[in-house]
């Protein structure tokens, strides 16, 4: 029987290799919703697109968090070959595994990485499945409009509010 063969080229990534790289764009977005969340835990799912590249946070529908836990609900994630691992923060700071976080990881995934307080660039780990600390290479994301550097700072602008309810007045909106 005949099949053709699709030639790859070479050192090219397959589809289901383990992710050795994020874009910035993704890690500063799970850096964001982290922040956000903060007190409480924040959970997500990774998706590498092209592979070796993880390049997509996915939020899970259903998902609860707290405290001391952020609670996937892993039966919701469509069927996607290309989703790699899960990401979720520590409000402590603690950047290491616990055992629940590592019961999770050799249960699912490839890559798995925990942000911590303060939420900033440098403020998170890479594990593998077995819960043994990895590196990520971070790669810069292209910045909107095909140029390249970092990307703009969210800044919200005025809450709209109907006329006539408490707090209805504008707010000051600064133009930066």
């Amino acid at each position: 029987m005949f099949r053709p063969q699709r030639k790859r080229p070479p050192g090219a990534a397959r589809l289901g290799d383990t992710p050795n790289a994020i874009s910035r764009r993704t890690l500063d977005s799970a850096l964001a919703a982290a922040r956000s969340s903060y007190p409480n835990e924040f959970g997500g799912v990774l998706r590498a697109e092209p592979p070796g590249v993880i390049g997509e946070l996915l939020l899970i529908p259903g998902g609860t968090a707290g405290r001391r836990h952020a609670n996937f609900h892993l039966y919701m994630l469509h069927a996607d070959l290309s989703v790699v691992g899960t990401v979720h923060s520590h409000p402590s700071g603690a950047l290491h595994p616990s055992d629940a976080d590592l019961q999770l990881f050799r249960s699912w995934g490839r890559r798995h990485i925990i942000l911590g307080a303060p939420y900033s660039k440098g403020c998170w780990r890479a594990y593998d499945g077995n819960g043994q600390e990895t590196t990520l290479t971070v790669l810069e994301s292209p910045g909107f409009g095909g140029e390249s550097g970092p990307m703009p700072e969210y800044r919200p602008r005025a809450i709209h509010r109907p006329a006539g309810e408490p707090g209805a007045e504008p707010f000051p909106v600064d133009e930066a």
